[in-house]
Order: C-alpha cells, then structure tokens, then sequence
C-alpha cells in the first residue's frame, strides 16, 4: 500500500473517530506537549528572540522527529502504518470538541441564560466574556468556529497529506506553541515571536483551502468570494483574515468589529459590512459549514497526496519503458 492510501484511509479513521469519540477526556497528547513545552520554556526562558527561537525548534522538532521514528518503525506494515496515521488524525484534530463547545454555548443563549453562555465561552476562545451580550456571544462563537476550523482541523489535514505522521505532529506542535508563547504579553512580546511567526507561515496553506471550501460548499459562495476579496486583507491575522471574511460571506453575517482581550479592547475591521448581525441560529450554521469544510479538506489532501504520487511515478515509468525499449532493440 502506498503512502498516498495510508494517509486516505488513517486520516479518514481519524476523522471518524473524533466524530465518534472525541477527544480523549484523559492523556490528550496535546496536553501532554503541552506540559513538555511549559517545562522547556521553564529551563530555556529569556526576554530574547534567539532563546524563544531555541524553544520552538526543540518543541516542535521533538515533535517532528517522534512523529518520523513513529513513521519508519511501521513502514513495513500497511495496517499498522494506516492505524498510526488514524490515531495521529484522532490526537490533532479537534473538531468535534470544537463543534460540542460551540453548540453548548448555543443552547444556553437560546433557553435565555447569558450567564451559563459566559461561563462557558472561555472554554473555546479568549475574548472576555463579561464584556459581552448575547449577539456579542454569538459573533464571538462564530468567528472561533471559523478560525478553529483551520487551525483545529484542516491546518492538520493538509500537513498530513504533505509529510504524513511527522506533519500532522508538527502542524498541532506549532499552533499549541502558539497559543502558549505567541501573544503579545510582555513576557512573551520577544520570547514568543518565534512561534507566532512559524504559526503564520505553517497556517498559510490551511487557512486558504478552508476559505476556498466554505466558499465552494457555502450557502452563499457569492457572497463569500466578496466579503474575501473586500475584507481579508484588513483582519490583523493573515491566516485568520480568509477565513473569517469568506465564513462571514458565505453565512450572510457580518463578523469582527470590537471585542476585549484579557482587559484590552480591540478595534478590528468589520468583514462582510453589508451582511446582518449574528444570530443564535447562525452558531448552528457554522457548525454545520465547518463540518463540511473538514471532510472537504480530508479529499482535497487525499487527492492531492495521490496526484503527487502519480506525478513522481510517470518519470519513472516512461524511463524504465524507454530502457525496455532500447534493450529490446539492441536484441533483434
């Protein structure tokens, strides 16, 4: 079995069993980098771009390397090699947690009970809850909807489908080190840069196919392509810009605009201007796009890993035909 149906097959059970699953309620391996990397910031930690590039490099290059010996040490067995990959998809992806949290958030601002909904927001982004109303809530649910959607699911696809095991590792090694070290803190304002500028770049490709998927399998791909076009460019976040702006259009919502930080106030362009303001409904909505997008993204990298493959075999194939052909020659 080639590389290419490993990683279709495991990242395909993978998908399936956060779907059924999950996360792991104890022993997620996210957690336990977590605490590895909390542990090397303790030893490694200075007010310095060079010690905070040390950082990342141990972090996610332990990452990288575990998932490779992981890789090679099953190579010779298809079905352990397409287990490994579906239980790599399992540990990164989180989109299920994420459509869980969203959705409890949902059903409380629709019984009426903000309370219950601000106690919970935090468990899927970092705005300020008590800064916020209802509709608050819900554009601030959407737009994590939007932004997880990359980061939580198709960022991890498309690195799997690029290098496999160590990929996917790598691309959940980069964004937990993100969320860690990337923020603009004193602390971490130099130490964190270097994670916050690699989250950039290994985000980049993730971010535009999840734009490019809502707005293909969106209610409104129109309207996406316009709010992209129009709105991306303004969001502070490069990565997040597309997705949001193409989930904003693709929706019919209008997205950004004020919100609080840990106490700091932000005034971020406002995406889709001509769309209507969010409503509890809409969290749904998202949900249901991002879900979409997910599996979307599971085909585009299969297809991608397959083309990939087929391109590298062609050469192959027309040489050793050529040399048949030549030997068969040199015989007659």
């Amino acid at each position: 079995m080639g590389a290419d149906r490993v990683f279709a097959y495991g990242a395909a059970a993978g998908l399936l069993g956060d779907l059924l699953l999950g996360d792991p309620r104890r022993g997620h391996p996210v957690a336990a980098f977590g605490r590895a990397a909390a542990a090397v910031e303790r030893a490694l930690w200075r007010d310095h771009r060079g010690w905070g590039a040390l950082h990342t490099a141990v972090c996610v290059g332990g990452a990288v390397a575990l998932g490779g010996l992981a890789q090679r040490a099953v190579r010779r067995s298809p079905a352990v090699s397409v287990a490994l990959t579906a239980a790599a998809t399992w540990s990164v992806v989180g989109g299920t947690s994420l459509a869980r949290e969203a959705r409890t958030i949902g059903r409380a601002l629709e019984a009426g009970d903000v309370e219950a909904a601000r106690a919970r927001l935090p468990h899927l982004c970092g705005r300020d809850p008590q800064a916020l109303d209802a509709d608050g809530i819900a554009r601030a649910v959407v737009e994590s909807v939007a932004e997880n959607t990359s980061d939580a699911v198709v960022g991890a696809l498309v690195w799997g489908a690029v290098a496999g095991v160590p990929g996917l590792l790598g691309f959940r090694a980069v964004n937990t080190l993100d969320a860690m070290v990337g923020h603009k803190s004193p602390r971490y304002r130099r130490y964190g840069w270097a994670s916050a500028r690699l989250d950039d770049l290994a985000g980049w490709p993730g971010a535009r196919l999840t734009a490019v998927l809502a707005t293909v399998t969106g209610p409104d791909p129109r309207g996406a392509v316009r709010a992209w076009r129009a709105d991306a460019g303004r969001h502070p976040s490069p990565n997040a810009g597309p997705v949001e702006a193409s989930f904003a259009g693709a929706l019919g919502v209008r997205l950004g605009g004020t919100l609080s930080y840990g106490g700091r106030v932000e005034h971020r362009p406002v995406l889709n201007a001509d769309g209507r303001a969010v409503t509890v409904a809409d969290i749904e909505r998202a949900v249901r796009l991002s879900r979409r997008v997910g599996w979307l993204a599971l085909g585009a990298g299969a297809a991608a890993r397959l083309l990939a493959t087929s391109a590298t075999k062609a050469p192959k194939a027309a040489k050793a035909a050529a040399k048949a052909r030549r030997g068969k020659g040199s015989t007659s």
